[in-house]
C-alpha cells in the first residue's frame, strides 16, 4: 500500500509519516518546500511537490497511491486564509482522490466542531466532515481535542524562563493527546475494516484545565508560574480589529478559537469503544503527567549540564597558571 500524507511537515503529520514508515508502508509526502521536508526524505519517504490550493498539482501526486492521510491545516502566519486551505483546498483534495480512485481517506477533524459554528476553523471542519461523508470516498474521520506538544510552548517554556503564562476566561478542560499516539490510530485505521465510513473521537486519558496543567508544571519543574489572565472581551476586541486588515484575517480566525478554550466546556469524549475497535490498550496511551515529566527531566538535566560547564569555565579563569622556572 502506498500512502500519500498531506501536511507531513506539521506537528502531527510528521508523526504520521514516521509511524507509517516504521510499519513498512511506502510513504509519499505532498510538500510545498523540499528543503523544509528534507528530514522526511532522510526517514525514507518520497517527496512530491504540490499544494492543496493548486488542484492541478494533486493529480501527479496521487498516481499509484492507495490511501491518503490528510493532516494539513493552515498556520496563522500563512499568506492564505483558513477558508482557502482548510475548505477550498480540502474540497479539491477530496475531488482529486475520487478521480484517482483512492481506496481510503483518513481525515483529522476537531472534537465538538458542530457546537461552535461561530469559530471559523470549527465550522470549516464540520462542513468538511459532511462533504467527505457524502463524497463516496471510503473515509475515516478522527476527531481530536489538542496536542500535548503544544503545551510545551504554552506552559513549559514560559515557566522555565520565568515568563508570563497566559490564561483566558474560564479554562476549558481539554483531553490532550500525544501526536505519536494519534498517529498510531491513523495508521491502524487503514487495516481495520470496522473503521470504514465512520467517525471516532481520539483524545487523551483525561481532560486537564489550564490551572491543573500549570500546577503540574510547577511541581515537575520546581518553579513558580507567573500567571496572567487575559479578559476574553479584550481578545474579542482585538480579533474584531484584526478583521479590518487582510493580513490579520488568519490571526483573527485563530483567536476565535479562544472562545472554545475559554468556554469552560470540557473538550473530551469516552474512548472505551474506540480502543476496542482499534484493538489498542488504553494503558499504552501516553498520559500528560508522563509526557511533561519526561520533558522537564530532559530540560532540567540539560540546564544542570550547561550550568556545570559555565561554572567550570569560571573557575578555570580564576585559577592563575603557575610560572615554571627553567
Amino acid at each position: 500500500m502506498t500512502l500519500l500524507i498531506v501536511g507531513a511537515t506539521g506537528t502531527l503529520g510528521r508523526q504520521v509519516a514516521r509511524r507509517a514508515i516504521d510499519e513498512g508502508y511506502k510513504v509519499r509526502c505532498l510538500v510545498r518546500s523540499a528543503k523544509k521536508a528534507a528530514f522526511l526524505k532522510e526517514w525514507g519517504a518520497e517527496l512530491v511537490p504540490g499544494d492543496l490550493c493548486y488542484p492541478q498539482t494533486l493529480t501527479t501526486a496521487l498516481e499509484g497511491v492507495t490511501a491518503v492521510i490528510d493532516a494539513a491545516t493552515s498556520r496563522p502566519t500563512d499568506s492564505l486564509s483558513i477558508k482557502q486551505v482548510d475548505w477550498e483546498g480540502k474540497v479539491s483534495l477530496i475531488q482529486a482522490c475520487l478521480a484517482a480512485g483512492i481506496e481510503r481517506f483518513i481525515f483529522f477533524s476537531i472534537l465538538d466542531a458542530d457546537k461552535y459554528p461561530e469559530v471559523p476553523l470549527m465550522e470549516i471542519k464540520r462542513c468538511t466532515e459532511i462533504y467527505l461523508a457524502e463524497s463516496g470516498l471510503n473515509y475515516t474521520i478522527l476527531q481530536l481535542a489538542g496536542f500535548m506538544q503544544g503545551l510545551i510552548g504554552q506552559y513549559g517554556i514560559p515557566i522555565l524562563e520565568n515568563q508570563p503564562v497566559w490564561v483566558t476566561g474560564e479554562s476549558s478542560p481539554i483531553a490532550y493527546m500525544d501526536t505519536q499516539d494519534i498517529a498510531k490510530f491513523a495508521i491502524r485505521a487503514l487495516s481495520v475494516p470496522e473503521t470504514e465510513k465512520r467517525t471516532f473521537p481520539v483524545v487523551g486519558t483525561r481532560a486537564w484545565s489550564a490551572e491543573e496543567i500549570i500546577s503540574l508544571c510547577e511541581r515537575l519543574s520546581g518553579r513558580e508560574a507567573r500567571v496572567t489572565r487575559m479578559p476574553i472581551n479584550l481578545l474579542r476586541t482585538v480579533r474584531k480589529m484584526l478583521r479590518f486588515f487582510q493580513w490579520g484575517w488568519n490571526v483573527a480566525d485563530r483567536l476565535a478559537f479562544t472562545e472554545v478554550l475559554a468556554s469552560g466546556k470540557p473538550l473530551n469524549a469516552p474512548m472505551e469503544e474506540v480502543y476496542q475497535v482499534f484493538d489498542f490498550d488504553a494503558k499504552d496511551t501516553t498520559t500528560l503527567e508522563s509526557y511533561l515529566q519526561e520533558y522537564f527531566n530532559r530540560i532540567l538535566k540539560k540546564l544542570k549540564e550547561l550550568d556545570y560547564e559555565k561554572n567550570k569555565k569560571k573557575k578555570e579563569k580564576k585559577t592563575p597558571f603557575k610560572k615554571v622556572n627553567s
